[in-house]
């Protein structure tokens, strides 16, 4: 990312403002109606670092997001998630009309004193290390959706000691369905190349075989 401007977002509600959105109802998470964001090229120049953890699921985004050394082209269900301090770009085309997800700000400071304050850095899809995005099915999406409607329930509602516990909760429910869905594109993907390099090989000794008749 060489002659790209670098700019750090501290706080959550440092991004709504830059966004362009309302306040968040609690300074330590948010969730955000991607639809209702808007894109400005003047943005693509700029290389971003968060101090929150961020947590997205777009679709018809239009867009390709840089992340460490790894270009991603956004699709249907495309999931990706970003830990705190780490540098990422993304490049809007054009703001498509038709786009739709949901943005999930999490602070640290929000986990402080649960368990998921340090189990959550063993999720390696945080890690610069993942080659692709999550490409979610439909029936996985709508198990997301599920979980992300329960954290909205509790985040609309007076934040308080007994919400808290349950929205973490929902949070370590998502990063667990994440996992799993994780595992299921590698296993598929696995399959699918190995498939596609049995059927190469067997074109290559197809082809050996008739030059040698």
């Amino acid at each position: 990312m060489a002659n790209q401007q670098i700019q750090r977002i501290k706080s959550i509600s440092e991004y709504h403002r830059l966004r362009g959105l309302h306040q968040p109802e609690h300074p330590l998470i948010s969730l955000v109606d991607y639809a209702a964001m808007k894109n400005s090229p003047d943005n693509n120049k700029i290389s971003w670092v968060y101090d929150f953890y961020f947590i997205a699921l777009k679709k018809n985004m239009n867009a390709k997001f840089k992340y460490g050394q790894q270009d991603y082209d956004f699709d249907e269900g495309v999931m990706f998630f970003i830990a705190p301090g780490q540098v990422f770009r993304i490049e809007v085309m054009q703001d498509a009309p038709d786009k739709s997800g949901w943005m999930l700000l999490i602070h640290p400071d929000f986990l402080w004193n649960f368990t998921l304050a340090t189990t959550i850095k063993k999720y390696e899809y945080f890690s610069y290390s993942v080659h692709e995005a999550l490409f979610l099915s439909e029936k996985e999406e709508a198990v997301v959706s599920g979980v992300i409607q329960n954290i909205q329930q509790e985040y609309h509602a007076n934040i308080d000691t007994f919400s808290q516990q349950i929205i973490i909760s929902q949070i370590e429910v998502l990063l667990n369905y994440s996992q799993r869905f994780y595992h299921r594109q590698f296993i598929t993907r696995r399959i699918a190349n190995h498939k596609v390099f049995w059927i190469n090989w067997k074109l290559y000794w197809i082809s050996i075989s008739a030059v040698m008749r």
